[in-house]
């Protein structure tokens, strides 16, 4: 019998509960990630396909081939999605029909073979933190802007978000707790996966700069002005204004620690260490271990 993708999404995950019994693993983290990741496969599968969400779950397994993967991947990165992130839920997708899940559908009486992936070009390159003298360049470029600009850029320089979720920000995103704000949401790139929150404590001077364009957000036009400037400063790509995130959580790394910058970004220590900070150029100078054991 050829399961349908439904019937397959909802066994794995007892599939995997089998195989944690037994070995520890895969996690759970893991094992929900693999079905959000199946989701969003299977909606852009079904615009593909040219029928319905509903009817693209009824598919056979099998009917998500490689060549229909390569369309999703496509769509996913014309809507935005970041490639490395594209690349993942179909990964995921097919986690589902990972070598460790056959035995346990094959005991059910079923049929399940992992799709071929399509290809995918080589991962971006490590983070390499900006020189001294762009970063200079940065601070006197941020401390001249104004109005919506500043505010963009704000977010992003200060707190590390992805410009998605500053468009997305409301007034309630601010929030009081025993007379501290802070900054509270759900980054929208990794709500299916990790689901971390961020709630990062917020000054009362920055609190009441942004306030105001938190109530009535951004739009895109902001962020391409931002992108054309921060490229004449020397930054390259098509969102050059993503760099001022990644000197956000890179400043943190270095001052606060790993912890500390995946509060703020909420990001795993992996990405964080790959993609937004630059644990090869170390800034504590000559220390000893024995020195700050004290006694």
């Amino acid at each position: 019998m050829k399961p349908t993708i439904k019937a397959v999404r909802e066994e794995y995950p007892k599939a995997a509960a089998r195989e944690r019994e037994r070995f520890g693993r895969p996690g759970v983290r893991t094992e929900r990630n693999a079905v959000n990741g199946a989701g969003m496969v299977v909606r852009e599968a079904a615009k593909v396909l040219g029928m319905s969400e509903e009817a693209a779950w009824e598919l056979e397994f099998g009917a998500i081939t490689r060549r229909v993967l390569e369309r999703v991947l496509g769509r996913l990165m014309e809507g935005g999605v970041r490639p490395i992130t594209a690349w993942t839920y179909v990964c995921q997708f097919r986690a589902m029909a990972a070598r460790w899940t056959i035995g346990h559908y094959e005991d059910l009486g079923w049929e399940v073979k992992a799709p071929e992936l399509p290809h995918f070009p080589a991962m971006p390159a490590r983070y390499e933190r900006p020189a001294p003298e762009l970063l200079t360049k940065v601070k006197a470029w941020y401390q001249g802007l104004k109005g919506e600009e500043r505010f963009a850029a704000t977010m992003m320089l200060e707190f590390g978000m992805r410009n998605g979720d500053v468009m997305r920000l409301k007034a309630g995103n601010l929030v009081e707790r025993g007379g501290q704000w802070y900054l509270s949401y759900t980054p929208h790139k990794t709500r299916l996966s990790s689901g971390r929150r961020v709630f990062w404590p917020v000054c009362e001077s920055l609190r009441r700069e942004i306030g105001p364009y938190c109530a009535r957000g951004v739009k895109a036009e902001v962020f391409a002005r931002l992108n054309r400037q921060l490229r004449g400063l020397g930054f390259g790509g098509g969102k050059a204004s993503y760099e001022l995130r990644k000197i956000c959580i890179d400043h943190v790394y270095q001052r606060f620690g790993a912890e500390m910058a995946v509060s703020l970004s909420g990001d795993d220590i992996r990405t964080i260490s790959r993609y937004y900070a630059d644990p090869a150029q170390p800034n504590l100078g000559g220390r000893r271990v024995v020195e700050m054991m004290g006694g």
